[in-house]
């Protein structure tokens, strides 16, 4: 029987370019497999907020099309950007992504500087919704409409507070612009999400608030708070009996919250196509839709390069706002 024997050195050779060839295929197929485990959902809010109901409305779909898990992970404080810096300093390979909203990708960045960069520091994924806020008080709040709301802002100046989702939300900014807009003196008290803001307007401790419509919606429905006016240019489709600040003697008024998906920069470009594409379907889904219109939202589906442009656009326009109007965001 012929014994085939190498010297070592073509053993060294022989057993080099085997393992070239089995570690170039496995990259590969691991590309092609992902997601082959869970993958961290970063929310930079508190739950039971607006982040967390966008995410509701869709996350059993995703899963179901991605085949894996969406374990989410909590991030709050500074206006979101906690949560945003933690996803953009994360790995780019697909297992930590982020549904985050304009706050702190188009307001916050505009009034001061960041560890990340909102254009440069994440891949773009696809918007998901789009909506205005809306100003709520406490029933003990003796006003039924914003023009009673504004006689009694007027006449005991710096005598209300305004509670809001955190410093740098779309709901600090539909706040300080309808301060300098109206004229009035009232003192924003920002928390670290939507949840402990709407929790202290129900207790009584806020008498109002600037909310997204997502925790806000079911409270008006149920008449235990009373809703003003929205912030978006259009009725909200959930609430259509609440007018808009516009309508209501300011023309032009609008400041609206959108949430969408991002991962850290560089993700690879077969993650970014997968998870676009299943997010694309996901909001094509009828059951979907409903769901997001019931809170206030409309439906958003894009592309992340339609997204990237959102809030490049945005960013200017808020970054312009916050110099005109003299907004502090530190």
């Amino acid at each position: 029987m012929h014994v085939n024997r190498m010297s070592p050195w073509l053993k060294t050779l022989h057993s080099a370019s085997l393992a070239l060839v089995l570690v170039v295929p496995a990259g590969i197929v691991h590309a092609q497999v992902w997601p082959v485990k869970p993958i961290r959902l970063v929310i930079g809010y508190t739950p039971g907020g607006a982040a967390e109901g966008t995410l509701r409305t869709f996350s059993q779909k995703l899963e179901a099309i991605l085949g894996q898990q969406l374990v989410v992970e909590y991030k709050p404080g500074a206006g979101a950007t906690i949560g945003a810096d933690f996803a953009s300093k994360s790995a780019p390979d697909g297992y930590t992504l982020h549904l985050i909203d304009n706050g702190p990708l188009t307001i916050v960045p505009a009034g001061k500087k960041l560890g990340y960069d909102p254009l440069k520091s994440f891949t773009f994924i696809g918007l998901v919704n789009v909506g205005g806020t809306v100003l709520m008080g406490h029933p003990s709040v003796q006003a039924n409409t914003l023009d009673e709301l504004l006689k009694i802002a007027r006449a005991k100046p710096g005598s209300l507070s305004y509670g809001t989702s955190g410093i740098g939300g779309t709901g600090h900014m539909s706040g300080e612009l309808f301060k300098s807009v109206a004229k009035l003196d009232v003192v924003h008290i920002p928390y670290k999400g939507g949840g402990p803001a709407m929790a202290e307007l129900l207790g009584g401790q806020i008498p109002l608030l600037f909310s997204s419509l997502t925790p806000a919606v079911p409270h008006i429905k149920a008449g235990k708070l009373r809703a003003y006016a929205v912030t978006s240019l259009v009725r909200s489709s959930a609430i259509p009996d609440v007018p808009t600040i516009a309508e209501l003697g300011y023309p032009g008024f609008e400041a609206v919250t959108y949430f969408g998906l991002v991962g850290p920069a560089g993700l690879p470009k077969d993650i970014v196509t997968k998870t676009s594409d299943a997010l694309l379907l996901v909001l094509k889904d009828k059951e979907v839709q409903e769901a997001i219109k019931k809170q206030g939202y409309e439906p958003m589906p894009t592309t992340g390069e339609v997204m990237a442009e959102r809030v490049r656009t945005d960013l200017a326009k808020w970054t312009k706002v916050i110099k005109d109007v003299g907004i502090t965001l530190e």
